[in-house]
């Protein structure tokens, strides 16, 4: 009797096992996608609202939202706390656009959109997925984990919330002044070192142009510069104290090195030039306008043992850490 009682309780155990993989298995595999098709959007706590096309504006949690701008800004790769540093300024500058009383013209019923070049790069969970394929969810997590570290924290100074503007790479020669880019001075923007960034975003990168093409995008009439002046065509004729161009003459005209990026599309100010025939080549190094923190730099100070809040300490000088409470 009592082997055969053993043999029905092993015939027992068998189908606890099978109905666990027949049915519970497939059932955590259908919760599984139901929480990766997306996380549900509640209705609580500051929401934004965000236009992500010309048609189309969501509304959002900020800390939803801020996990989207995190995933786009930042390399999924980057340390935990450079990562934690990327949600404190985006955090920051999100609030500070919503808490704004004057109307942006580019986007009238929206607090924020996804333009990188007008705010903050900001990307879906759905984008998320494409790009990440099977790390998608070790890869939300890492994001996730970090906005939510940081949760409520913002940067001021003198009780205010600041403009905590940020660039990719500042090509290891250090962050920029904000009044060489914009013309005025800002506190906690100044010209730091930054010998953090990654080695390959210091190596110069060369874009070159026709003569032709350069004309046409600083709307110069060919006729009026004698093709022959060789190298003596463009003249850097001042650097701002990191090294960056400040003044730059192309045949008579003048122009900022922070226009000449602009209409030229170059990668930045931070540039030698060659002008060889019919071309001219550019040598840039970094990327971005160089103010604020510079990304590629908060990784590698990540990396030598920094933390979040002596990572925004470092780019945003005299900047306070502090903690809002969300409503």
């Amino acid at each position: 009797m009592a082997a055969k009682f053993g043999g029905y309780r092993w015939l027992g155990y068998m189908i606890v096992v099978l109905t666990l993989v027949v049915i519970g298995i497939p059932a955590l595999l259908v919760r599984g996608c139901s929480w990766e098709s997306g996380e549900p959007i509640k209705k609580d706590g500051v929401q934004v609202k965000l236009q992500v096309s010309e048609k189309e504006i969501i509304s959002l949690p900020l800390e939803q939202y801020l996990t989207g701008v995190v995933a786009a800004e930042m390399p999924v790769s980057f340390h935990e706390e450079a990562l934690k540093a990327q949600a404190v300024a985006a955090r920051t500058y999100a609030l500070l656009r919503m808490v704004r009383e004057e109307e942006d013209d580019q986007h009238p019923d929206a607090h924020l959109c996804a333009d990188p070049s007008h705010c903050q790069a900001w990307i879906s969970n759905e984008e998320m997925r494409k790009r990440w394929g099977w790390n998608y969810r070790p890869n939300y997590h890492k994001i996730s984990s970090a906005v939510l570290a940081t949760k409520g924290k913002v940067l001021t100074c003198e009780g205010q919330l600041i403009d905590p503007v940020y660039h990719s790479s500042c090509g290891g020669r250090g962050t920029e002044d904000a009044r060489e880019v914009w013309g005025h001075e800002v506190p906690y923007l100044k010209s730091v070192a930054c010998s953090y960034d990654a080695p390959e975003k210091q190596k110069p990168v060369n874009t070159q142009m026709s003569l032709q093409e350069l004309f046409t995008k600083l709307g110069i009439r060919e006729q009026a510069i004698a093709v022959a002046a060789g190298s003596d065509l463009m003249e850097i004729q001042e650097r701002t104290e990191s090294g960056r161009v400040k003044r730059v003459k192309v045949g008579s005209q003048t122009f900022s090195g922070v226009e000449l990026r602009k209409r030229l599309g170059l990668r930045s100010t931070d540039f030698k030039v060659d002008c060889t025939g019919k071309k001219v080549i550019f040598s840039t190094r970094g990327y971005g306008h160089a103010v604020g923190m510079c990304q590629y730099g908060a990784n590698g100070l990540a990396q030598r043992g920094a933390n979040y809040d002596q990572i925004l300490s470092h780019y945003y000088q005299g900047a306070k850490l502090k903690t809002v409470p969300e409503k």
